[in-house]
């Protein structure tokens, strides 16, 4: 019989419906629904490939898998070493979502985890530490459509190398108090000397993430983001708040959420697909293009064409690393003058 036709699906990555499995390929298998796909030395079958995650565009657990082979350097650069909670979704993102930190029994004895402690409840779990893109494609047939990374890694889970910073827009706040408030923390951070590396959410907010020492354990990088969004809210007090409880906030500002630099909180990673119809995606982009991106032009088709165009924008976080001594004396000077934290991580309803 003639081999079928091969359609490539990203750098080094075709489907190929023949037993042969070089490097990168998916293999559709001839029983039950399902393809093989081969990521470098690994093999990963991924069952019902053909099923229907996204229902606005009709993409597939397949289609899905595929996204994340082409832009397979971006998503193992932001997950590299961290580790990582799985938004998972059975039967597509039209269904039920779960949360889930633990590595099921059963996984492939080539899958790499790393164990985080939750003193509160004094519990620990082992979760998922990616290392490389097989990795990446195993959880998306274990249905993770959503990958939310911490922002400490392996080596010292307790000690964070990544200040993020959250622009959450409130239910009535327009794009253009996010981008306007996103430029005035870009100013503040160019004053500190810091690098920001901003990304759309895959919603209306943006992000930005700071490269830092892991010199420090979670409070105080929580206390120095507090501190930078409070700066960022005296320059733009009427687009910004900083208010705990979200029935307190107005309703036309963002909220820079600080309180996604506490322990055991999580966010999207660069790359990552989002768990709605559009299959929007957490999308890097520069600062010039702030201005301009709409929340809805990154998805699951168009950034791989981004991604082979512009690489990874992200690909040189590691290399501006920030010391945030200078917030936390920011902090203290905040304390000093009465300010006080309107919450403490973790506390019910604060998000």
């Amino acid at each position: 019989m003639r081999e079928a036709p091969a359609r490539s699906i990203g750098p080094g990555a075709v489907v190929r419906p023949t037993p042969s499995r070089p490097p990168g390929t998916v293999t559709q298998m001839a029983k039950a629904p399902a393809a093989e796909v081969q990521v470098g030395e690994r093999t990963v079958r991924v069952t019902n490939p053909d099923r229907v995650y996204f229902p606005a565009t009709g993409a597939t657990k397949l289609d899905l898998v595929e996204y994340y082979l082409a832009v397979g350097p971006g998503i193992v650069n932001a997950l590299r070493e961290r580790p990582c909670m799985l938004h998972r979704f059975p039967t597509g993102v039209a269904g039920d979502k779960v949360h889930q930190k633990r590595v099921p029994a059963g996984a492939p004895p080539w899958l790499e985890i790393v164990r985080v402690h939750f003193p509160r409840y004094g519990q620990h779990a082992d979760e998922l530490c990616v290392t490389e893109l097989a990795h990446v494609v195993w959880a998306v047939q274990m249905s993770t459509v959503e990958f939310h990374p911490w922002n400490s890694r392996r080596a010292d889970t307790e000690k964070p190398d990544e200040w993020r910073i959250d622009l959450d827009p409130m239910p009535a706040c327009p794009l253009a108090t996010v981008r306007r408030v996103a430029h005035v923390a870009h100013e503040v951070l160019d004053e500190l000397g810091a690098v920001g590396w901003p990304k759309t959410s895959g919603g209306n907010g943006l992000h930005v993430y700071v490269r830092i020492e892991p010199a420090f354990g979670f409070t105080d990088v929580r206390r120095a983001a507090l501190a930078f969004a409070r700066e960022v809210e005296r320059r733009a007090p009427d687009a910004v708040t900083t208010t705990w409880w979200r029935k307190d906030r107005d309703p036309t500002a963002v909220f820079v959420d600080y309180n996604q630099n506490a322990r055991d909180h999580t966010m999207a990673a660069a790359y990552s697909v989002r768990g709605v119809p559009e299959a929007t995606v957490s999308t890097p982009i520069t600062w010039d293009e702030v201005d301009t991106v709409e929340p809805g032009d990154c998805t699951l088709h168009t950034v791989p064409r981004r991604f082979a165009e512009l690489g990874d924008l992200h690909a040189g976080i590691d290399g501006a690393v920030f010391a945030i001594d200078e917030l936390l004396e920011w902090a203290d000077r905040d304390e000093r003058a009465g300010e006080t934290d309107g919450g403490v991580p973790d506390e019910p309803g604060a998000g």
